[in-house]
């Protein structure tokens, strides 16, 4: 594997999409979405791609990944070929239509169709979108693995694969369907492989399923983004809701993610924190894509402040103008840190993230920063709490005097009690 260290930020030229030697539809519909000058990633990739190199590139969500696989993808396929060229698979829902939905904007000049599959949708109508003739599949490896032994998708003529955030699919223990998917696909294809992270299993899988690929590394630096201020705070935890209430107040983003590592406990504290007055909603495993769907929409739209989230559900989330990312619990995979304060701070913008820790769980701190290879601040509470001090606190900036509806129950409640609190008692 010849590996291609990410070039020093002043040997890149910062050069224009239209420098590429690519077709003019393609160029005319990254004029039309603003696309215009191209990220190191796509700098790097894009030129190798389009010469047919198999590449591994080491690049976070939103560091624009998706069009340097993109545009190349769309350079090569047949528009007219009604069968599946192109296959990319990524982890979760949200990510696969993100990714069918940036596909669609530069192949629009081309006619170029995009199907997307994953679970949560109906598969009868993926299944006549794919019937109907799509050059590009995007999916999630489940369901990508159920339309095949259906025999609804049909990869034997696919020539471009895709793994987009490979480290994550690995994570969720997609391995055995990624290697059975790949089974399906001709030997003789271009192969590209894309990944926040590259541990040593990544390595492996790529030696087995790559012909002598290209190495593009991005720094550490790029990784944890300059822009983001990164703290922490130690709290013991039997006033660490009051502390994080504390912080938020000071803070007062405009717009935030919260992460916690369970789905329970994101439920627990969106309820904890919807009773204190604040504009919050939970996004985990345990919604209906729908559900999901209508959360992540909400968000965007600036409908309430706060959005709860795990590891799972909020990868490959892509929106902008989040100002604040904050760790109520601190990762599990210290890898993690790195996904989850990429949510701020993009495309130039700054962002903070700040992360609360136990005094026992300051050695996990440490190694989350070797392993990320980042400095983490710590930073100090200007009151001080103690295990009384839950009663209401005075007004924060979110909250308004008007009378609360009753709560229908304690916070710890079991998924399938999650649609009627949906219905009943969602801010937007």
């Amino acid at each position: 594997m010849k590996n291609l260290e990410n070039n020093p930020e002043n040997t890149l030229e910062n050069k224009k999409f239209s420098e590429l030697n690519l077709s003019l539809q393609i160029q005319k519909d990254l004029e039309h979405n603003n696309f215009v000058t191209m990220m190191p990633v796509q700098e790097l990739a894009i030129p190798m791609l389009l010469e047919g190199k198999d590449v591994i590139a080491q690049a976070k969500t939103g560091t624009g990944k998706t069009l340097a696989f993109g545009i190349p993808i769309i350079e090569k396929v047949d528009p007219t070929n009604r069968h599946v060229q192109a296959l990319i698979m990524a982890p979760t829902r949200e990510l696969a239509e993100q990714v069918a939905g940036e596909m669609r904007k530069i192949g629009y000049g081309k006619r170029v169709r995009t199907t997307s599959v994953y679970g949560g949708k109906s598969i009868d109508q993926q299944a006549k979108q794919l019937a109907a003739g799509s050059p590009i599949v995007v999916g999630t490896p489940g369901r990508i693995m159920d339309m095949i032994e259906r025999r609804l998708l049909v990869l034997t003529n696919v020539k471009i694969l895709v793994l987009d955030e490979a480290d994550r699919m690995l994570d969720m223990g997609f391995i055995d369907d990624i290697r059975k998917i790949i089974a399906h696909i001709p030997k003789d294809r271009q192969t590209m492989l894309f990944s926040a992270t590259i541990p040593d299993r990544i390595g492996q899988l790529a030696h087995t399923i790559m012909k002598r690929p290209e190495h593009i590394s991005v720094s550490p630096e790029e990784l944890t983004v300059n822009e983001i201020e990164q703290f922490y705070y130690e709290t013991p935890q039997n006033v660490k809701f009051d502390a994080f209430m504390s912080v938020v107040q000071t803070e007062r983003p405009e717009s935030a993610i919260i992460f916690t590592n369970t789905k329970r406990w994101a439920d627990t504290l969106t309820s904890m924190m919807q009773r204190r007055g604040m504009a919050t909603e939970a996004i985990h495993g345990d919604l209906s894509q729908n559900q999901r769907d209508r959360v992540i929409e909400g968000f965007k739209r600036k409908r309430f402040t706060f959005m709860v989230a795990t590891d799972v559900a909020a990868r490959g989330l892509d929106i902008d103008d989040v100002t604040h990312v904050f760790n109520y619990d601190i990762p599990r995979e210290k890898e993690n840190y790195i996904h989850r304060i990429g949510r701020t701070g993009r495309a130039g913008k700054s962002g903070k993230a700040i992360s609360f820790i136990s005094p026992n769980e300051i050695h996990d701190l440490w190694a989350m920063e070797h392993t990320c290879r980042t400095k983490i601040n710590e930073a100090k509470l200007d009151i001080t709490l103690t295990a009384s001090t839950h009663s209401r606190p005075k007004l924060s900036p979110y909250e308004d005097s008007s009378p609360r509806p009753r709560s229908r129950g304690p916070p710890h409640r079991s998924s399938n009690s999650r649609d009627n609190r949906g219905r009943s008692n969602r801010r937007y």
